[in-house]
Protein backbone atom coordinates (compact mmCIF):
# COMPACT_ATOMS: atom_id res chain seq x y z
CA UNK A 1 0.00 0.00 0.00
CA UNK A 2 1.40 3.18 -0.85
CA UNK A 3 2.75 6.33 1.57
CA UNK A 4 1.38 8.96 0.64
CA UNK A 5 2.13 12.58 1.73
CA UNK A 6 -0.95 15.03 2.58
CA UNK A 7 -0.40 19.00 3.39
CA UNK A 8 -3.08 20.75 5.51
CA UNK A 9 -2.52 24.61 6.43
CA UNK A 10 -3.99 26.19 9.49
CA UNK A 11 -3.73 29.07 10.69
CA UNK A 12 -3.30 30.93 14.18
CA UNK A 13 -0.79 33.03 16.05
CA UNK A 14 3.08 32.21 17.09
CA UNK A 15 3.95 34.06 19.95
CA UNK A 16 7.53 34.66 22.05
CA UNK A 17 9.48 37.19 23.55
CA UNK A 18 6.18 39.44 24.34
CA UNK A 19 5.39 39.59 20.24
CA UNK A 20 2.41 37.90 18.65
CA UNK A 21 2.35 37.50 14.91
CA UNK A 22 -0.81 35.95 12.85
CA UNK A 23 0.78 33.23 11.14
CA UNK A 24 0.11 29.82 8.69
CA UNK A 25 1.62 27.03 9.72
CA UNK A 26 2.19 23.59 7.02
CA UNK A 27 0.82 20.77 8.91
CA UNK A 28 1.97 17.08 7.33
CA UNK A 29 0.51 13.99 7.37
CA UNK A 30 2.59 10.76 6.27
CA UNK A 31 1.16 7.51 6.45
CA UNK A 32 -1.26 4.99 4.33
CA UNK A 33 -4.54 4.10 4.59
CA UNK A 34 -4.91 2.40 7.67
CA UNK A 35 -2.04 4.50 10.02
CA UNK A 36 -0.03 7.79 9.71
CA UNK A 37 1.96 10.27 11.28
CA UNK A 38 1.87 14.35 12.16
CA UNK A 39 4.33 16.88 11.83
CA UNK A 40 3.43 19.45 13.45
CA UNK A 41 0.22 19.37 15.08
CA UNK A 42 -0.47 23.51 14.46
CA UNK A 43 -3.16 25.56 15.80
CA UNK A 44 -6.44 23.34 14.50
CA UNK A 45 -6.96 19.42 16.66
CA UNK A 46 -10.21 19.34 14.72
CA UNK A 47 -9.25 20.02 11.52
CA UNK A 48 -6.13 17.92 11.66
CA UNK A 49 -7.76 15.00 13.31
CA UNK A 50 -10.53 15.27 10.58
CA UNK A 51 -7.36 14.76 8.13
CA UNK A 52 -6.64 11.91 9.56
CA UNK A 53 -9.94 10.41 9.72
CA UNK A 54 -10.05 7.18 10.89
CA UNK A 55 -6.72 6.03 10.12
CA UNK A 56 -4.70 5.34 13.52
CA UNK A 57 -2.60 7.87 14.50
CA UNK A 58 0.62 6.77 15.94
CA UNK A 59 2.55 9.79 16.40
CA UNK A 60 2.57 13.49 16.51
CA UNK A 61 6.13 14.90 15.77
CA UNK A 62 7.04 18.31 16.63
CA UNK A 63 9.77 19.81 14.85
CA UNK A 64 10.44 22.28 17.64
CA UNK A 65 8.20 23.98 20.57
CA UNK A 66 7.84 27.08 19.26
CA UNK A 67 3.49 27.70 20.15
CA UNK A 68 2.64 27.84 16.78
CA UNK A 69 3.91 24.10 15.92
CA UNK A 70 2.29 22.38 19.36
CA UNK A 71 -0.64 23.82 20.45
CA UNK A 72 -2.73 21.61 19.00
CA UNK A 73 -0.85 18.53 20.23
CA UNK A 74 -2.28 17.66 23.82
CA UNK A 75 -5.60 17.99 22.18
CA UNK A 76 -4.92 16.08 18.98
CA UNK A 77 -3.14 13.30 21.36
CA UNK A 78 -5.98 13.32 23.47
CA UNK A 79 -8.31 12.72 20.82
CA UNK A 80 -6.34 10.21 18.97
CA UNK A 81 -3.97 8.04 21.53
CA UNK A 82 -1.18 9.09 19.69
CA UNK A 83 2.31 9.82 21.08
CA UNK A 84 3.94 13.52 21.43
CA UNK A 85 7.73 13.29 20.25
CA UNK A 86 10.01 16.04 20.89
CA UNK A 87 13.84 16.83 21.24
CA UNK A 88 14.76 17.64 25.04
CA UNK A 89 16.82 20.41 24.43
CA UNK A 90 13.25 22.25 23.59
CA UNK A 91 11.52 20.99 26.60
CA UNK A 92 12.03 25.06 27.44
CA UNK A 93 9.83 25.85 25.04
CA UNK A 94 7.39 23.94 25.21
CA UNK A 95 6.91 24.80 28.39
CA UNK A 96 6.12 28.02 27.83
CA UNK A 97 3.08 26.58 25.78
CA UNK A 98 1.77 23.50 28.32
CA UNK A 99 3.24 24.07 31.32
CA UNK A 100 1.61 21.12 32.62
CA UNK A 101 1.78 18.74 29.83
CA UNK A 102 5.05 17.70 29.52
CA UNK A 103 5.47 15.64 25.20
CA UNK A 104 5.71 11.24 25.84
CA UNK A 105 8.60 10.69 24.54
CA UNK A 106 12.06 12.36 23.33
CA UNK A 107 13.38 12.25 20.02
CA UNK A 108 17.34 11.07 19.88
CA UNK A 109 19.50 12.33 16.70
CA UNK A 110 19.25 8.98 14.05
CA UNK A 111 15.87 7.38 15.43
CA UNK A 112 13.69 6.51 13.01
CA UNK A 113 10.00 6.98 13.01
CA UNK A 114 8.20 4.21 11.49
CA UNK A 115 4.19 4.44 10.57
CA UNK A 116 2.29 3.35 7.18
CA UNK A 117 5.19 2.49 5.28
CA UNK A 118 7.26 5.75 5.88
CA UNK A 119 10.72 5.98 7.97
CA UNK A 120 11.32 9.30 9.14
CA UNK A 121 14.80 9.67 10.64
CA UNK A 122 15.79 12.10 12.78
CA UNK A 123 18.17 14.92 12.29
CA UNK A 124 19.09 16.97 15.36
CA UNK A 125 19.35 20.75 13.51
CA UNK A 126 19.51 23.31 16.14
CA UNK A 127 19.62 26.99 15.61
CA UNK A 128 16.13 28.42 15.15
CA UNK A 129 15.34 26.40 18.54
CA UNK A 130 18.06 24.65 20.72
CA UNK A 131 16.08 21.06 20.02
CA UNK A 132 14.86 21.48 16.33
CA UNK A 133 14.64 18.73 14.32
CA UNK A 134 14.48 17.45 10.57
CA UNK A 135 12.53 14.59 9.01
CA UNK A 136 14.39 12.72 6.25
CA UNK A 137 13.05 9.49 4.44
CA UNK A 138 14.96 8.58 1.77
CA UNK A 139 12.15 6.09 0.00
CA UNK A 140 10.43 9.51 -0.28
CA UNK A 141 12.67 11.41 -1.28
CA UNK A 142 11.65 14.27 1.49
CA UNK A 143 12.72 15.81 4.20
CA UNK A 144 10.41 17.89 6.49
CA UNK A 145 12.72 21.17 7.82
CA UNK A 146 10.00 22.76 10.30
CA UNK A 147 11.34 26.24 10.34
CA UNK A 148 15.28 25.11 9.70
CA UNK A 149 15.51 25.60 6.22
CA UNK A 150 12.97 27.28 3.94
CA UNK A 151 12.53 28.07 0.37
CA UNK A 152 15.51 31.01 0.00
CA UNK A 153 16.99 30.49 3.20
CA UNK A 154 17.21 29.56 6.57
CA UNK A 155 14.63 29.88 9.49
CA UNK A 156 14.59 33.17 11.55
CA UNK A 157 16.85 33.57 14.38
CA UNK A 158 16.57 36.82 16.10
CA UNK A 159 14.47 35.55 19.07
CA UNK A 160 15.59 33.68 22.04
CA UNK A 161 16.84 30.29 22.04
CA UNK A 162 17.98 30.61 18.43
CA UNK A 163 21.49 31.43 17.02
CA UNK A 164 22.92 32.13 13.33
CA UNK A 165 25.88 30.47 13.48
CA UNK A 166 24.76 27.10 14.61
CA UNK A 167 21.57 26.86 11.84
CA UNK A 168 24.27 27.64 9.28
CA UNK A 169 26.16 24.86 10.28
CA UNK A 170 23.28 22.33 10.52
CA UNK A 171 21.95 23.26 7.62
CA UNK A 172 25.35 22.95 5.77
CA UNK A 173 26.42 19.58 7.59
CA UNK A 174 23.24 17.89 8.01
CA UNK A 175 20.58 19.30 4.74
CA UNK A 176 22.97 20.23 2.27
CA UNK A 177 24.54 17.09 2.36
CA UNK A 178 21.41 14.90 1.48
CA UNK A 179 20.53 14.28 -2.73
CA UNK A 180 20.43 17.24 -4.59
CA UNK A 181 16.43 15.68 -5.35
CA UNK A 182 15.58 15.79 -2.27
CA UNK A 183 12.04 17.53 -1.69
CA UNK A 184 12.11 19.88 1.41
CA UNK A 185 9.13 20.09 2.91
CA UNK A 186 8.80 23.33 5.43
CA UNK A 187 7.26 24.54 7.87
CA UNK A 188 6.06 27.48 6.77
CA UNK A 189 5.48 28.58 2.68
CA UNK A 190 6.18 26.34 -0.28
CA UNK A 191 8.03 23.33 -0.50
CA UNK A 192 11.88 23.74 -2.50
CA UNK A 193 14.53 21.03 -3.07
CA UNK A 194 17.99 20.72 -1.18
CA UNK A 195 19.44 21.43 -4.95
CA UNK A 196 17.46 24.61 -5.13
CA UNK A 197 18.62 25.73 -1.41
CA UNK A 198 22.72 24.72 -2.06
CA UNK A 199 23.71 27.04 -4.30
CA UNK A 200 23.26 29.93 -1.81
CA UNK A 201 24.72 28.95 1.53
CA UNK A 202 27.62 31.20 1.14
CA UNK A 203 24.97 34.22 0.12
CA UNK A 204 23.19 33.59 3.55
CA UNK A 205 25.99 33.46 5.51
CA UNK A 206 27.37 36.94 3.74
CA UNK A 207 23.82 37.81 5.21
CA UNK A 208 24.13 37.08 8.58
CA UNK A 209 20.42 36.76 10.04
Amino acid sequence: MATRIEHLVTSGQFSLDGGTWDVDNNVWIVGDDHEAIVIDAAHDADAIAEAVGDRRLTAIVCTHAHNDHIDAAPALAERTGATIWLHHDDLPLWKQTHPDREPDAWLVDGQTIEAGGADLRVLHTPGHAPGAVCLYDPGLGTVFTGDTLFQGGPGATGRSFSHFPTIIDSIRDRLLTLPPGTKVLTGHGDPTTIGAEAPNLQEWIARGH
